[in-house]
């Protein structure tokens, strides 16, 4: 595995919206820092619902890229689903909470899958498709920033797999703003989850 693209995104305005958005991101050449915070100089808006320790990098598998231009009929440049990072020869199905990619010193930790709203569904033009990427199940993958690093593409990826009992990405979307069983609820705790998301189980929501 490598590095296909870095990507990243000035705050611009969807059409016939009011406000701005970072989810427009395109791939930069060079060398890029990734901090605590993510890719040094990437524009993050929403704060709320977007960017964070906990969901600073986001990553995208070039093997899930390559079936959605299939599945959507065109080939797609790298950054259009507001992706910071694609990794050459990954589907997004076999990546789980707490496997981590290792990039010459860069450390990232996946911590959960993203929930598409109704800016990704403007930025692909389709109001469906919040609905139609829910169902694909193969969602895209947050990571904090174990250990900062300076990354360019082309550098060798190590896919290190999380050890304890898996929560994969499908199984995340699939079972999100549901209640899960204690022997889930559990399991998913015993992961290092995203902190919105422990917050969430550990009042047993």
């Amino acid at each position: 595995m490598k590095i296909l693209a870095l990507c990243t995104g000035n705050p611009e305005r969807l059409p016939g919206k009011s406000y701005k958005t970072g989810i427009f991101k395109h791939a930069v050449n060079g060398a890029v820092m990734i901090d605590a915070e993510g890719l040094v100089g990437d524009a993050v808006c929403n704060r709320k619902h977007h960017g964070g320790v906990d969901q600073a990098v986001y990553v995208e598998g070039s093997l899930t890229l390559d079936w959605w231009a299939q599945e959507l009929g065109r080939p797609y440049e790298a950054g259009t689903f507001g992706e910071n990072m694609v990794i050459s020869d990954l589907d997004n199905r076999d990546v789980a909470v707490g496997d981590r990619f290792v990039v010459g010193d860069l450390v990232l930790e996946v911590t959960s899958c993203r929930i598409p709203c109704a800016t990704f569904a403007a930025r692909m033009a389709d109001p469906k498709f919040v609905a139609r990427y829910k169902d694909a199940a193969r969602p895209g993958i947050y990571c904090r920033v174990i250990k900062g690093g300076v990354v360019e593409a082309r550098m060798r990826v190590d896919h290190r797999l999380f050890t304890g009992e898996k929560v994969t990405m499908p199984e995340l979307i699939k079972t999100f703003g549901r209640r899960l069983s204690e022997a889930d609820r559990a399991r998913y705790l015993a992961s290092p989850i995203h902190y919105k998301l422990r917050a969430l189980l550990e009042a047993g929501r």
